[in-house]
Formats: C-alpha cells, sequence, structure tokens
C-alpha cells in the first residue's frame, strides 16, 4: 500500500521530533547549525551584485547546510539506526504503510529546513538585501532540492550498514553538494562540468530567483521574465538528480539489516 493516513503520520512524525529534540548533538547539527550561516547577512554588502556577493553567499550556504544535515543526515541516520533496531521491521508488521514510515521520518528535518528557508527571507530583508525577486521560483527550488537529498538519504541508507558508518556513506553525497557550491569561482572550462552538479544547480537558481542573477560568468542582472528563462538549464539539472536519487531509492530501499 501506498496511501497515507494523515493521523498516522502525524503521529509517528511527532515521536520522531521529540527523539530528535531529546538528542542534543542530533539538534545542534540538524536544527541550529542550518541556521548559522545567516549570521553572515550582517555583513552582507546591499544588494548582493555579483557573483561573490556576500548575502547570496550566507543564503546559498544555509540552504545547503539546511538540505544536507536535518533531511539529508539526518534522516540517513534514522533510518539506518531504526532499520538495525527491527524499529522498522516493526512498524510495517502494522498498520503504517511504507509512505507513512518514510515521510514521518522526513517531516521534521523538512520543518526545520523549510523554516530556515522562510526565516532567511525576512533576516536579508532586516540586513539591508533586497526580497527575492522570484519567490515562486524561490519557493520551488528549496523544495526540489530537499526533496532530492531526502531520496539521497533513502538511497544511500540502503548501503550502509550502521549509524557510525553514515559518516563515512554520506560524504559522496555532500561532496557533490558542496563542489557545486564553491565551483562557483571556477574557470569557465571547468564549470562546464561542474554546473551539472545539483549543489551548482541549487546555488544558480538561488541567485537567479533571489537576486536576479544570470548563470555563468557574466553575472548579468535579470527582470522578473528573464529569471524564468535562466532557471531552465539548472531547475532541468536539479529535476533529473532529484528523479535519479529517487529512482536508485526505490531500486535499492532495505527495511532490514544484513544478515
Amino acid at each position: 500500500m501506498t496511501t497515507l493516513s494523515l493521523s498516522r503520520t502525524a503521529g509517528l512524525a511527532r515521536a520522531n521530533a521529540t527523539l530528535v529534540l531529546r538528542n542534543r548533538l542530533t539538534l545542534i547539527y540538524g536544527v541550529v547549525l542550518p541556521l548559522l550561516p545567516l549570521g553572515l547577512l550582517l555583513v552582507g554588502d546591499s544588494g548582493s551584485e555579483g557573483s561573490g556577493g556576500a548575502g547570496a553567499a550566507a543564503i546559498v550556504t544555509a540552504l545547503m547546510m539546511a538540505a544536507l544535515f536535518p533531511v539529508f543526515y539526518n534522516l540517513l541516520s534514522q533510518l539506518v539506526t531504526r532499520r538495525d533496531e527491527l524499529v522498522l521491521k516493526r512498524l510495517r508488521t502494522g498498520e503504517s504503510t511504507d509512505a507513512e514510515i518514510i515521510t514521518s521520518l522526513a517531516l521534521p528535518g523538512f520543518a526545520v529546513a523549510l523554516a530556515t528557508a522562510v526565516v532567511a527571507v525576512p533576516l536579508a530583508i532586516a540586513f539591508g538585501q533586497d526580497a527575492p525577486l522570484n519567490p515562486l521560483l524561490y519557493a520551488v527550488t528549496v523544495v526540489v532540492t530537499l526533496l532530492m537529498f531526502a531520496a539521497f538519504a533513502l538511497w544511500t541508507a540502503a548501503w550502509t550498514r550502521n549509524a557510525e558508518a553514515a559518516q563515512i556513506t554520506s560524504m559522496p553525497v555532500i561532496l557533490l553538494a558542496v563542489l557545486g557550491q564553491v565551483a562557483i569561482g571556477f574557470p569557465d572550462e571547468v564549470r562546464r562540468f561542474t554546473d551539472l552538479t545539483p549543489g551548482a544547480a541549487m546555488t544558480d537558481l538561488v541567485r537567479v530567483s533571489w537576486f536576479g542573477m544570470e548563470t555563468g560568468s557574466t553575472a548579468q542582472t535579470l527582470d522578473l521574465g528573464g529569471t524564468w528563462a535562466a532557471a531552465g538549464r539548472p531547475m532541468l539539472v536539479l529535476v533529473a538528480w532529484a528523479v535519479l536519487a529517487a529512482y536508485l531509492a526505490r531500486r535499492s530501499m532495505r527495511w532490514e539489516p544484513r544478515s
């Protein structure tokens, strides 16, 4: 069954959120850490013109950390831990469907990441940045990014033996995301390849949707209509990665520990 019961999903999500709040280490890297880069807005240059604007860098970093820690790593560690403790197996023998179990595990991290994305807007405005030029494109970018990293967590958990190993198995996805973010300063010859990473696609989409910055080295200023045109290629890359991650997660999902 793939149907969702809102009451069961909400109940499981509340239980998962309680466990996160009781674990101080998880609380720090899942809730506190993603908010820290927003402090860079205090030193951001108003309007953040150009590809190296501190405001753009702070917002992109905050969103990336929100996707990587509360969503990706938190979901990965929870899946591995509860699979090895046979919690997932017991849940599947009851009324809960697979979709409800996965959704409830992901919801607390999603809530934190979405809150970070929302809080970034008034904070940026308060610290001298412009409001997002295309709020709808910004919202779509955030949602697709979070779904993609949740799918990556499901896939990574399939070949992660235990919670300790998650620190190692998570590195390929983290490096793939971070490489795309820092590659904005690379030469165009290198960016031809790094632009195909999910981190680069998300970075370009945030710069386009929020600051109206054209992708590439020209950093041309765009109007509202121009943001939709400029977002075409990076959005296609981001969606392609999300579909690939979902396919890999569906094919390799494991509910029981290795024998």
